[in-house]
C-alpha cells in the first residue's frame, strides 16, 4: 500500500495518547498526510466496544470475552479506517495494535499465544505496522502515573478497569513486550518514556524520519 502503518505500544501510563497527539501535530505541521487513530474505539462500533471494554463495571469478564471484544473492534477498524487510509496514501499512527492483544491477553491473562496471534491475524486481516515504537516505562512508574490520573479523573466518565489491575499483571504485560520487541527488531523500536514528553516525541520522530519519503515530501 502507498501509506505507512505506525504503533505505538506499550504499557498503561506510558504516554501513548500524548506522545501520539504531539507526533501528530509535529507531522501535520510538515506537510505530512497523517491520520490518528486508537483502539479499541477508533470506529463508531470501536467506541461501544471500548465502552464495555474500559467499564470498571464490567467486572467478570473473562480472558476469552475480552480477546475476542478486542478483535471484533480491530476488525472494523482495519476494514474502515486505516486499510482504507493506507491505501489511500497516508501515514496512519495508531495508539495500540495487535501487540497490545498478545501483552495483555496472552502475556498478561494467560491465554495460548498461538491462539492469540491467529486470531490477531484475523482480525487485522493480515495486516502488519511497518514500525512499531514501544514506549518503555517501568512498570511502578506506569502504577504512579496512573495513581495520579485516577485521583484527578472525573468518576462519571472513568475508563479505568484495566488500570486497576494488579502490578504483577502488569509485569507480566512489560515481559510481554519486551519478548515481542526481541522477536522483531526490524518492527519495533524500544523509546525510553521515562523522560519528558518532548524529548519522547523527538525520540520518535527520529525513528519515523526514514518512513516519511514513501508518504510524500513535506510541502
Amino acid at each position: 500500500m502507498a501509506g505507512q502503518f505506525v504503533t505505538l505500544e506499550g504499557v498503561d501510563g506510558s504516554g501513548k495518547s500524548t506522545v501520539l497527539s504531539h507526533l501528530g501535530q509535529a507531522l501535520a505541521a510538515q506537510g505530512y498526510p497523517v491520520v490518528l487513530t486508537r483502539e479499541p474505539g477508533g470506529t463508531d462500533i470501536g467506541r461501544a466496544i471500548r465502552a464495555v471494554l474500559l467499564d470498571v463495571e464490567s467486572t467478570g469478564m473473562s480472558p476469552l470475552c475480552e480477546a475476542m471484544l478486542y478483535a471484533a473492534d480491530r476488525a472494523q477498524h482495519v476494514a474502515e479506517v486505516i486499510r482504507p487510509a493506507l491505501e489511500a496514501g497516508n501515514l496512519v499512527l495508531c495508539d495500540r495494535f495487535t501487540d497490545s492483544t498478545l501483552a495483555y491477553q496472552s502475556f498478561g491473562r494467560g491465554l495460548e499465544r498461538a491462539w492469540v496471534e491467529q486470531l490477531c491475524e484475523v482480525a487485522a486481516d493480515g495486516l502488519v505496522p511497518d514500525k512499531t515504537l514501544l514506549l518503555d516505562l517501568p512498570v511502578e512508574e506506569g502504577f504512579r502515573r496512573l495513581a495520579h490520573r485516577r485521583a484527578t479523573q472525573d468518576e462519571g466518565r472513568r475508563e479505568a478497569r484495566l488500570d486497576e489491575e494488579t502490578i504483577a499483571f502488569h509485569r507480566r504485560v512489560y515481559a510481554g513486550y519486551r519478548a515481542l520487541a526481541e522477536a522483531s527488531p526490524d518492527r519495533f523500536v524500544i523509546v525510553n518514556a521515562s523522560r519528558p514528553v518532548e524529548e519522547v516525541v523527538r525520540a520518535c520522530l527520529e525513528v519515523l524520519a526514514p518512513l516519511l519519503a514513501s508518504v510524500g515530501a513535506a510541502s
